[in-house]
């Protein structure tokens, strides 16, 4: 790589080469550095705001802020917007229960709470009593409960505390009896996967290589596995596996309930993983080989003597094996469930059960299986309320009931009891909202791609409203990582539908909705099919008259931020307003910053030239053209993000202002004490939203609906 830079640089106005009627945007300096790339100078002018310590970065920052805030501060109607957000807002979040040996643990955050509470019940029909409250622990709620793993005896509960959305989880142990914490602290346990023994007197665990262990600058990577025994010194935790592996693997685990078998899934990238078996009763506990070097996913589930194993190799909707851990070479295992039009989605083993949630055109179906020597035998297919979502699985290897959460656009989580032996289902809790849902309609449509693929798309809106061209919409996507949009209740968002909005969602290329052939027709050189698919999705709603380019805004976050980047650089004639949020936006230097380089099987590396080709070709940084008419767009991001470097957002943000020779605003939000997005409190959740919807609604013309 060669690299020019001037001695001299240019303090110019984000106004510059634009007409006097510009906003006039804080002043931001311009460095003329020139990357030489494969043979391809590549300017970065904004290469300065990258680092966000830098006293002049902050104080650019601040400036922006302050001009967001005039600007958004300004806008009409935000009171009103506020109060009815806050009453949506009310709406309880509830999570599915985890039993374990007659007590069930589950979430709840309830009216004005920041963060969710974790209760636990005696009994299936007893009294709830608090297990973690951590509302108390911040006064502005910005600590958040990453996750949990309750014993299976329930004597003690797992679970991991971070600080202003960085998910930099603390791993404790509470005593479920007492609600005291063991005096353990386990720190970079991000995301952690736990497996306790049967005997709940440890786990095996996941956490990153401690600072020093590794070089200097990898300590977001090296996640390995460890065994933690309660009483022992977490410092001294034997690592049971990792040493020698890619820095960028990331291994989960899966302890069978009789704690014999131990499995460790690498996963590398989000279409590739390798399994590993460890017989902890063994002597040498020398690691055993399931699956590797094999392009596929493979996800064990662990069972005493058998494993079961979902993937999706030869098999791009999945299909299901068992495999005999005796004897685990691939010509042994036999075929559960095979392939079927649906995409097998998730599953679990409940003694002789097996449930398995699939998705069919991007909605969830239920189904019980029996359990034999052979194949499984479907015994019933459950009858969901509508066309929906199930959020989440709960159940005990040898139980009689599952738990499981459905929701839709139009309908709050209900969480429901089946019981295994009669398949009799009951509601065990769910949640009521202030919205009239009978005013409202969901409709699914199908369109054709650049490329002439069909591609579906959710509608949501009110009954009965007219096709005439003019309805403010707001189009939704994310497109990557084998990540499925399916129907998600959202009860803020009713703020939107309830002026007459409509709300479309659609399934692009890269997303998991039609299985692996979906997800790798939108994942590196074929990136720009998920552009195409979104850009068609657009045109769909214009040429069908539901909206037009003047009514018609577009969001996505995190990958849907790239997403939202390319398109606006794309057809910037196509929209309106943007709202960009927690974005990847410079993917010529993407891989350089916090975990992005777990990314690169998804996106690819820079440093290849191939992978350069394609990822210089859409980069929305780099597609910033002087002199264009951009859409208003509003870039959100936060300092603690600790996935997305919001260097993306300030660098994008800098050359709009500079490039744009619309009269639409071109902001940046940049967030303190805030994330990704995970554990954010309700604060700033709805502070986020009130900007939000009222720079939505101010650019589509909402105001007097």
């Amino acid at each position: 790589m060669t690299r020019f830079v001037s001695l001299a640089c240019v303090l110019v106005s984000g106004t510059l080469g634009m007409a006097q009627s510009r906003p006039a945007y804080p002043a931001s300096k311009i460095d003329p550095v020139v990357d030489n790339l494969h043979g391809v100078n590549v300017p970065d002018p904004y290469r300065w705001l990258e680092e966000g310590d830098n006293p002049a970065v902050r104080e650019w920052t601040e400036k922006q802020n302050a001009y967001t805030r005039s600007f958004l501060d300004a806008l009409p109607g935000r009171a009103e917007l506020r109060a009815r957000l806050d009453q949506l807002m009310l709406t309880t979040a509830l999570g599915v229960p985890h039993p374990a040996h007659g007590k069930y643990f589950y979430t709840k955050r309830e009216a004005s709470q920041n963060q969710p509470v974790l209760y636990v019940r005696d009994g299936v029909n007893g009294t709830d009593r608090v297990l973690i409250d951590i509302n108390a622990l911040t006064a502005d709620g910005t600590t958040a409960m990453d996750w949990y793993y309750p014993s299976h005896d329930g004597k003690y509960l797992a679970y991991g505390l971070s600080a202003g959305g960085n998910e930099q989880s603390t791993l404790r142990v509470r005593d479920v009896a007492t609600g005291k914490d063991l005096p353990v602290r386990i720190e970079r346990t991000r995301a952690c996967s736990l497996a306790w023994l049967p005997d709940s007197s440890g786990f095996y665990y996941t956490r990153y290589a401690a600072p020093g262990t590794i070089p200097a600058g990898e300590e977001n990577y090296h996640r390995r596995v460890y065994f933690h025994n309660l009483g022992d010194d977490p410092a001294k935790d034997p690592e049971i596996f990792g040493s020698g592996r890619p820095k960028e693997d990331w291994p989960n685990v899966d302890l069978g309930p009789d704690g014999r078998w131990l499995a460790i899934t690498q996963q590398q990238g989000w279409a590739k993983t390798e399994v590993y078996l460890i017989d902890t009763k063994s002597a040498d506990k020398k690691p055993i080989t399931l699956v590797e070097k094999v392009d596929a996913v493979f996800q064990p589930h662990v069972r005493n003597d058998a494993i079961y194993i979902r993937t999706n190799h030869n098999a791009p909707r999945y299909q299901l094996y068992r495999v005999n851990p005796n004897h685990p070479e691939r010509a042994n295992w036999k075929l559960v469930l095979a392939e079927s039009p649906d995409v097998l989605e998730r599953f679990e083993v409940i003694g002789k059960t097996l449930v398995t949630v699939s998705m069919k055109k991007a909605a969830s179906a239920l189904r019980f299986y029996r359990l034999g020597s052979g194949p499984a035998e479907l015994i019933r297919q459950a009858e969901l309320p509508t066309l929906g979502s199930i959020t989440g699985l709960g159940a005990e290897p040898e139980g009689t009931e599952l738990f499981y959460g459905f929701q839709s656009f139009t309908a709050p989580t209900s969480v429901y009891r089946v019981s295994l032996a009669d398949g009799k289902s009951d509601v065990w809790a769910s949640v009521k909202a202030d919205i009239a849902f009978d005013k409202y309609e969901v409709t699914q449509v199908e369109y054709p791609s650049k490329d002439g693929t069909k591609v579906t798309m959710f509608l949501a809106s009110k009954k009965g409203l007219p096709r005439d061209g003019n309805n403010p919409t707001l189009l939704y996507g994310y497109g990557g990582f084998n990540i499925s949009l399916t129907p998600a209740f959202s009860a803020t968002r009713f703020a939107f539908l309830e002026k007459g909005g409509v709300l479309a969602i659609a399934n692009l290329r890269g997303g998991g909705e039609y299985g692996e052939e979906w997800h790798q027709a939108g994942m590196l050189g074929n990136k720009q099919n998920v552009f195409d698919d979104f850009i068609a999705a657009a045109e769909w709603l214009i040429a069908n008259k539901v909206t037009n380019p003047n009514r018609l805004a577009i969001q996505g976050g995190s990958n849907g931020g790239l997403l939202m980047g390319a398109a606006m650089t794309q057809r910037p004639d196509l929209f309106r307003a943007v709202i960009c949020q927690v974005p990847l936006l410079d993917m010529v230097r993407y891989h350089k910053f916090l975990i992005a380089r777990l990314w690169i099987p998804e996106y690819g590396s820079p440093d290849d030239s191939a992978h350069f080709q394609w990822l210089h070709a859409y980069s929305p940084y780099h597609r910033v053209k002087d002199g264009t008419k951009y859409p208003a767009t509003l870039i959100a991001t936060a300092d603690g993000d600790s996935r997305v470097d919001p260097l993306h957002a300030r660098k994008m943000a800098a050359r709009l202002q500079a490039a744009n020779a619309g009269p639409h605003p071109q902001l940046v939000r940049l967030e303190s004490k805030a994330g990704h997005g995970a554990g954010k409190p309700r604060a700033k959740v709805l502070d986020e939203l009130v900007d939000v919807f009222s720079f939505l609604f101010a650019q589509l013309g909402m105001n007097s609906n």
